[in-house]
């Protein structure tokens, strides 16, 4: 029988929970263990490790709790210093220590703002509005992360212009161990921010490697898209955001992949990037020894360079990149334009088709070798 993954709590959540443990606190009751309600009905009990009178209010510490999901604020101490006015003025939310700030469009949080999602901004209503009997209780909610500063160069808010820490994050409160679907969804607020910044054309790679070579290439940083192994997903998002063009500039192993109509690039969904290779090198002329020698290599790599010694690298990876964007264009049923740049982990450029050209010429990318 397949082990049940426990589900842990969001940073949001931990907050509110600080947030209700300061109101307990002050009048006079158990604050060691709060019950929440989150946003989805699911009643949770989240321990709070210590509540602290500070010259800005009271400050409650919750360790966030994760439970099987691989996050990485797990263990961490989320502070939540509350400052009763009791005034009709609401809930204003300020970021403290290692809790980022908005400082680019496109959002859903405006330029300026604590970066403190929706999500944990209504169950901290709910706890200030069930402690005190009021929609409009005044008070200031700062939330403080120190560990953030560092997680946060681990997680792409640097890409999406969110500054100074991480984000308060959760939709409900609940944390249940990551899907596929949730990871794919956490990409695509890059698009959004992307065509806030007014990015012409969006730049699909799928990692560091590839965002280096795009920089060096010349293309601009608010253009650079991280997609994983999401193709498909992320073209099918920029898509309906009507994004004017899409560049997936890639390494050979996985441009190789798009040519051959694999959307989902990881090795465990599908992986015919040999036999993809030995077929356009065949069409191009390769002999029969070295289409055998391409099918035994280990990494395309080694199939490349055996198409290299046949003095075919260069028609090979140009068929290749015309079939990416052929692909790709088709896969949109032609709703954006896509080029394709394939590279080496050298950041070579090995093949581009008209569409990459055309990109180049029109928005001065360096495309020489």
């Amino acid at each position: 029988m397949a082990k049940e993954l426990r589900s842990g709590y969001t940073t949001g959540a931990c907050a509110a929970a600080g947030v209700k443990a300061c109101f307990l606190f002050q009048a006079g009751g158990d604050w060691q263990e709060i019950s929440l309600t989150a946003l989805d009905g699911t009643p949770l009990t989240i321990p709070v490790k210590e509540v602290v009178q500070t010259a800005d209010g009271l400050r409650a510490e919750v360790v966030k709790f994760s439970g099987d999901d691989p996050d990485i604020t797990n263990g961490v101490s989320v502070f939540t210093t509350v400052e009763m006015r009791g005034d009709d003025s609401g809930i204003s939310f300020c970021a403290g220590i290692g809790v980022g700030t908005v400082t680019k469009r496109g959002m859903s949080l405006p330029v300026g703002e604590p970066s403190i999602n929706e999500g944990p901004r209504r169950l901290i209503r709910n706890v200030v509005e069930e402690m005190t009997g009021r929609k409009d209780f005044g008070a200031r909610v700062t939330i403080s992360i120190p560990a953030g500063i560092e997680l946060a160069k681990k997680t792409l808010n640097p890409v999406l212009g969110i500054e100074g820490g991480i984000s308060v994050i959760g939709t409900t409160g609940v944390l249940r161990p990551m899907s596929e679907e949730a990871f794919k969804d956490s990409l695509v607020p890059q698009i959004d921010v992307a065509l806030a910044s007014g990015a012409p054309v969006l730049v699909f790679v799928p990692g560091k490697i590839g965002e280096r070579i795009a920089l060096r290439l010349g293309m601009p940083q608010e253009s650079i898209i991280e997609t994983s192994n999401f193709i498909g997903f992320m073209l099918e998002r920029a898509a309906e955001r009507a994004a004017q063009g899409v560049l997936i500039l890639g390494h050979t192993g996985k441009l190789v992949k798009i040519a051959a109509g694999v959307f989902h690039t990881h090795n465990r969904v599908a992986d015919a990037r040999l036999e993809t290779l030995a077929a356009y090198a065949a069409a191009e002329g390769l002999g029969q020894a070295g289409v055998r020698a391409v099918l035994a290599a280990n990494t395309t790599e080694d199939a490349m360079e055996v198409i290299a010694s046949a003095g075919l690298m260069a028609r090979v990876c140009a068929a290749i990149a015309e079939r990416v964007h052929m692909r790709a264009e088709r896969y949109l049923f032609g709703k954006v334009p896509v080029g394709a740049l394939m590279v080496n982990f050298a950041g070579d450029i090995l093949g581009t088709d008209a569409q990459a050209q055309s990109f180049a010429r029109t928005y001065g990318w360096r495309l020489e070798q």
